[in-house]
């Protein structure tokens, strides 16, 4: 590697790193997502070329950002070893596609849109929100299974129940787990559904009590501690790379530790040779030694 090809690489990875760039970026991915919006209302229209120039000047700005980005590394592959970078350069090369009159013209306005996502990419708190929920969705899958469960048994006993009270909401299961869906999410429960059918069955309420007790209260905290757990721990992570925090402070003392106790290792090693060669020889119990006696 060449003397200015690494001077410059330098210079690109410390801008790269910059507070201030770094808060640039971020400024103009709020800005393209402000331009997004405005193009959705009729007002804009006397405006529309503003825009468009807005539009291209952003996009002009995130292309010769990635190229710094790109610069900023050793090596090309080291660039596209992380999947965010992958994210934001898909991005940037989509959103290439001119708004025109053509026929990607819809296409391209959806591939901008996800230039909001760049936030994501950019801020690492947020990156680990996300990479908890991605992570918490295997997790919660049990408790998925577990809930479609119960959703169908009482489905099929409150379409047993109150197929008379009424057709159109508890006439077949399907139906049935689709009011119990509703009763869930609190959305008009009580008098679309619960006084109905306590009209006709008074204890009806024993029913729609013990479905809310499962759902509300057990099921959606599961869902929360397991998104909760799995989010400290990514912040673990997060802090173990920024050497930051309690954890970082622990790895630490361990890499510490593990380093003396490798000293210690490498002393008792070199001390065990000369320590064997200089013990005196074993006498007797008394002190003197004796020679063997040797028979005629």
């Amino acid at each position: 590697m060449s003397e200015p090809f690494t001077t410059w690489q330098a210079r690109f990875e410390k801008l790269r790193s910059n507070k201030f760039f770094e808060g640039v970026v971020i400024a103009i991915i709020v800005i393209s997502a402000l331009v997004i919006g405005a193009k959705t209302y009729d007002e804009t229209t006397k405006i529309e070329r503003w825009l468009l120039y807005l539009d291209i000047a952003v996009t002009i700005f995130f292309l010769i950002e990635i190229l710094i980005r790109i610069a900023a590394e050793r090596s090309l592959l080291d660039f596209f070893k992380k999947g965010w970078n992958v994210f934001d350069f898909l991005i940037v090369t989509a959103s290439l596609i001119p708004m025109d009159d053509s026929e990607m013209v819809l296409l391209a306005r959806l591939l901008r849109i996800f230039r909001v996502l760049r936030l994501v990419s950019m801020i690492p708190e947020l990156q680990m929100l996300l990479s908890a929920l991605v992570k918490s969705v295997p997790r919660m899958g049990y408790v998925v299974l577990l809930m479609f469960i119960i959703f169908y048994i009482y489905a099929a006993i409150g379409s047993f129940l109150f197929h008379n009270v009424d057709e159109g909401l508890w006439g077949n299961i399907s139906l049935a787990m689709l009011t119990l869906f509703q009763v869930a999410t609190f959305e008009s429960w009580a008098t679309a559904v619960l006084y109905p059918a306590m009209e006709v069955y008074p204890y009806a309420w024993i029913y729609f009590l013990t479905f809310i007790f499962l759902n509300a209260f057990i099921f959606l905290n599961m869902m929360i501690g397991i998104v909760l757990d799995v989010m400290q721990k990514e912040s673990a992570l997060l802090d173990l790379d920024n050497e930051e925090g309690d954890v970082a402070q622990m790895q630490g003392l361990r890499n510490d530790v593990r380093d003396l106790r490798a000293q210690l290792d490498r002393m008792e090693a070199a001390l065990a040779p000369s320590h064997t060669s200089s013990q005196p020889p074993q006498n007797d119990a008394g002190g003197k030694h004796f020679d063997k006696p040797t028979t005629d």
